[in-house]
């Protein structure tokens, strides 16, 4: 088995602290072996901030990292400088974020490590920088198309208890009804089945479909969205073999013994799938992408430029989000 590539994410956020404290927490959580994209230098100055006794074997190539895992912090160097700001987003920090990313996508899609997983990274930053993306999905849905059409990259939020998509993502509320349509569900849902089947090692993934509106619009006096564009969805995956059912209230979906009834929530909107996410699993809930020809995990939270180097950052989703990661490649290598 190959290590993981964990890329460093915003050098100013807490991404540095959660992997070192990860790593401190090795034996503990019997964490599998991943190596850090990042500038060694910048680690150091920032572990001493920290007050943090983590050894460093920077590497000339993934493949030492294994070896080095257990007695130091394995760290393939980046070409660009890091600059150790913690809280203060820095323009001058972008090109080393994005080679990280870079590198870690390459790394994984020529087999030499098994998986991306991503630290937290802020956008503004990276627009002041010339960054052309919204954001980190999808840019790596960019990264996956080489010179092709992009993949449709699927968000899931993937807790002890409870997987949700969400259909449409970052949009206002206002902008759902007329962003959803049978194609984009059905196309996601396809998504979601295949990468069940063939990373999370579930032969027939059963999948609750959400309605839009409260009470997936009681017979249509509440909007017709669910009648008309989700319902027929539901239909066809049920034709296809596919096992979905739905669209089902969003209010009483999400309750204990509802949950055993699936194996993924499909929901409308952001929130409607990343509220009883969150909720049911803060601490250890991990942002899982879809749809991509690699593996890509990272922990759900963001930067917290706020409690950067304060020594106070918990790495329990950082840690589920390399498990995580790492169940999904040996799955995949047992169904290929």
């Amino acid at each position: 088995m190959q290590p993981l590539a964990l890329s460093g994410g915003d050098p100013s956020g807490i991404g540095p602290e959660i992997a070192a404290r990860a790593w401190l927490a090795r034996h503990q959580s019997d964490l599998p072996g991943f190596v850090l994209l990042s500038d060694p230098d910048f680690l150091r100055s920032r572990f001493a901030k920290l007050s943090l006794d983590v050894s460093l074997h920077v590497c000339r190539h993934p493949s030492e990292a294994l070896s080095a895992f257990n007695g130091a912090l394995p760290v393939l160097p980046l070409e660009n400088k890091l600059v150790d700001e913690p809280g203060v987003p820095s323009g001058a920090n972008a090109a080393g974020t994005i080679e990280a990313i870079d590198r870690a996508v390459t790394l994984t899609c020529t087999g030499q490590t098994s998986a991306v997983v991503t630290c937290p990274i802020a956008k503004k930053p990276l627009y002041d920088a010339g960054f052309r993306f919204p954001g980190h999905t999808e840019y790596l849905a960019h990264l996956a198309s080489g010179n092709g059409e992009a993949p449709l990259p699927v968000m899931m939020l993937a807790g002890p208890q409870l997987r949700t998509v969400p259909v449409t993502i970052h949009i206002a509320l206002s902008a759902v009804p007329a962003a959803l349509n049978g194609p984009l569900i059905l196309q996601t849902a396809h998504i979601v089945a295949h990468d069940l089947k063939g990373r999370f090692g579930l032969a027939s993934p059963r999948l609750a479909v959400a309605g839009l509106n409260p009470h997936a619009g009681e017979q249509g006096s509440m909007g017709r969205e669910d009648i008309e564009i989700i319902a027929p969805v539901i239909a066809q995956l049920k034709a296809e073999g596919i096992d979905a059912f739905g669209p089902l209230p969003a209010d009483t979906m999400f309750h204990a013994s509802a949950r055993k009834r699936y194996d993924v929530a499909l929901c409308m909107y952001h929130d409607q799938a990343l509220i009883p996410a969150k909720t049911l699993g803060f601490d250890d809930c991990v942002n899982v992408t879809l749809g991509l020809p690699f593996i890509r995990t990272s922990p759900d939270h963001g930067t917290a430029f706020d409690i950067a180097a304060k020594g106070i950052a918990r790495p329990d989703s950082l840690i589920a989000a390399l498990k995580m990661a790492d169940e999904m490649a040996r799955n995949s290598k047992t169904t290929t």
